[in-house]
């Protein structure tokens, strides 16, 4: 008798418990929000205030949610109509008075990462990608040709975190005399909690010195919230601008594209998007990136980590899901400000575990800015082309923007027509080229690498001057072995390993 007994009343008290140990979490947190927020200064109360309470929220629903939040059941593939493409937006050609529909554009680039995960200090923004041109260089030179071009006023906005905004202010004084208006507003920040005890790390609202670690950008989802509380949101709508375009600073693919900004705001059957995601076809490189499926009747971005375990590979599999999100977003302002004054931005929570320098085990709550697709009006994907999605997020990256694959022209990057095929070959450098000054340092001259389809690079290896690489590449130097290419080689179809023996592929 007892052990049944005792399982029904478990089952009946399990909610309960779960209820009562959750309300303790949260007091407890509260209390901990509230000893550091009487730490702040009164200049700083006002936004630290805002922060540790969009914070709260988040962690409310942290504490509420089981699981990943998608019922796999529930998922179908997007209608026809929801995800056009590309072509179809472009056949539509432009109006005359292109000039009035960019005045109603802002860009905005995600600005919130730091260069660490490529070996360099500061936001990944300020690292040289093609002539010494940075990431910021090249968005501001788009956007002033645009201006120039149409004699428009398309505004920049940068969106910061608390750890690239002074460096990023430092450096905006060298654009004093373009024709771009920057702004800049910082996300907010978060803390980190312990993962044992659930409780933020931080004692204090300082974030220098060994406080660092205490603090966290919670993921570009926050852009809604922190875009209105800065002004700048309200700023915008006052001066006639519409729309935004949303992107991440590091995809150099991100341009401003006249056709779909025209079929926002001259939409074909009159009724305007609130929100366009470009996605683009999935390769085998990009199976894990977020999807767009249709769940109970609206567009939604599913990510991996919210995938039940049972169906990863079916996620992955590019012929159940052929595209992916590129993070290129064309949001309506108003319609920003109308569910932000609602609170009605509803994006799933991504917990992301951290461990720290000294061990610690921490977690971040972050949200992703496309989730939010399916809380705006008549969305949309428009299926662009691979060459919109161009992101430079390892030296290996860094290797194909640099080369002759591609040319620049007014800031912006196009594939070379002397390349035959539109694909981009696939770059593997090993660990020795994993931080922006050693990888330098191994190239004399930047290859020839227009008819290269595949170059895998493992262990000490440089190249000299003017090096041509063509075909499928692969060159592997042993441990304690050093590779030199000479200058002037050509390796075509080539095995090149342990003591620099070159081999036919």
């Amino acid at each position: 008798f007892l052990p049944d007994f005792s399982k029904a009343m478990s089952q009946a008290g399990t909610s309960q418990f779960q209820e009562v140990i959750r309300q303790e979490l949260e007091y407890s947190m509260k209390v901990e929000l509230d000893k550091i927020l009487a730490t702040a200064s009164s200049k700083d109360l006002e936004h630290t205030k805002k922060d540790l309470e969009g914070f709260k929220k988040l962690f409310h629903r942290f504490l509420q949610e089981k699981g990943p939040s998608v019922d796999w059941g529930k998922i179908q593939r997007p209608p026809e109509d929801s995800i056009q493409p590309y072509e179809k937006i472009k056949a539509r050609g432009l109006p005359d008075n292109i000039a009035s529909v960019l005045n109603k554009l802002v860009v905005v680039k995600l600005n919130g990462g730091l260069g660490t995960s490529m070996g360099c200090k500061g936001p990944k923004s300020l690292i040289g990608v093609r002539n010494e041109n940075t990431f910021l260089d090249l968005t501001v030179q788009q956007i002033e040709h645009l201006n120039k071009s149409y004699n428009t006023d398309v505004p920049l906005v940068l969106m910061n975190s608390f750890n690239t905004d002074d460096d990023t202010k430092k450096i905006l004084q060298k654009y004093s005399h373009s024709r771009v208006k920057i702004y800049t507003f910082n996300q907010s920040r978060y803390p980190r909690i312990n993962k044992e005890t659930l409780l933020p790390i931080a004692k204090d609202v300082s974030y220098s010195g060994e406080n660092t670690e205490c603090w966290y950008p919670p993921g570009h989802g926050d852009i809604y919230a922190s875009f209105y509380n800065s002004g700048l949101l309200d700023n915008l709508i006052a001066e006639g601008k519409e729309y935004i375009f949303v992107s991440n600073i590091d995809n150099l693919g991100a341009t401003v594209d006249l056709y779909i900004l025209n079929h926002l705001m001259n939409p074909p059957n009159g009724k305007r998007c609130e929100f366009v995601m470009e996605v683009t076809n999935k390769t085998r490189a990009d199976v894990k990136g977020g999807t767009l499926t249709q769940y109970e009747n609206k567009l939604r971005l599913v990510e991996i980590a919210q995938v039940p375990k049972a169906h990863v590979d079916e996620f992955k599999s590019v012929s159940k899901f052929k595209i992916f999100n590129t993070n290129n977003l064309w949001i309506a302002l108003s319609a920003i400000k109308r569910l932000q004054e609602k609170n009605a931005i509803d994006m799933e929570i991504i917990v992301n575990p951290k461990t720290l320098d000294g061990g610690l085990n921490v977690i971040q709550l972050e949200t992703a800015v496309g989730a939010a697709i399916k809380s705006f009006e008549n969305s949309l994907g428009i299926n662009v082309p691979r060459s919109r999605f161009l992101p430079v997020k390892t030296t290996s990256d860094l290797l194909l923007v640099m080369s002759n694959l591609y040319s620049l022209n007014a800031g912006s990057l196009t594939m070379s027509e002397k390349r035959e095929f539109p694909t981009v070959p696939l770059v593997k450098l090993g660990s020795s080229f994993t931080k922006v000054q050693d990888y330098l340092r191994r190239f004399e001259s930047i290859p020839d690498m227009l008819e290269l389809d595949h170059l895998t690079v493992s262990g000490d290896v440089t190249f000299g001057k003017n090096v041509s690489l063509k075909g499928t590449v692969i060159i592997i130097a042993n441990h304690g072995d050093r590779i030199d290419i000479p200058a002037g080689a050509l390796l075509e179809n080539k095995i090149v390993s342990g003591n620099l023996r070159i081999l036919d592929h």
